[in-house]
Order: structure tokens, then sequence, then C-alpha cells
């Protein structure tokens, strides 16, 4: 078992991510597909604007419930 942290999916940034958000593109996947990325405290705005400006933002939990609900096993 990895003891490796989740690192936010900003450019540049190597911060512990703490928020998943959980996005799709509805020209290219179906929409039951949830792509995600990590972000940290300080990302987590600017990347949720990014994704819903256009359209792609479905969710945004925390890693530790996303975690435990299995998704990060999941494939998703």
């Amino acid at each position: 078992m990895s003891e490796e942290k989740p690192i936010c999916s900003a450019k540049g940034c190597r911060a512990e991510a703490v928020w998943v958000l959980l996005w799709n593109n509805p020209k290219l996947h179906t929409p039951e597909r949830r792509k995600t990325w990590l972000a940290c405290e300080e990302h987590r705005e600017h990347l949720s604007q990014f994704l819903g400006v256009r359209g792609f933002l479905k969710d945004v939990v925390s890693f530790a419930a996303w975690e435990a609900e299995g998704d990060a096993d999941s494939g998703r």
C-alpha cells in the first residue's frame, strides 16, 4: 500500500489535494462518465470555475469522502 499523498492538479502546484472535482466533457464522454481533478484548498475555486464555465463540472467532494466511498478505486 502506497503512502503517497494526492497532489493538486493545478499547474505547478505540489500541495496535497483535499478536494476531488468530478467532471466530464459531453462532446467526448458518455453522460455517466466522470473524470477527476484533484485540488488543494487554494486552487479549488479556480479549478471549479475553469470547469464550470465550460459546463464540465458535475460535483466537488472532499478527497476523504471520495476515498471512503471507494470511488478512488472504481476507475471513474
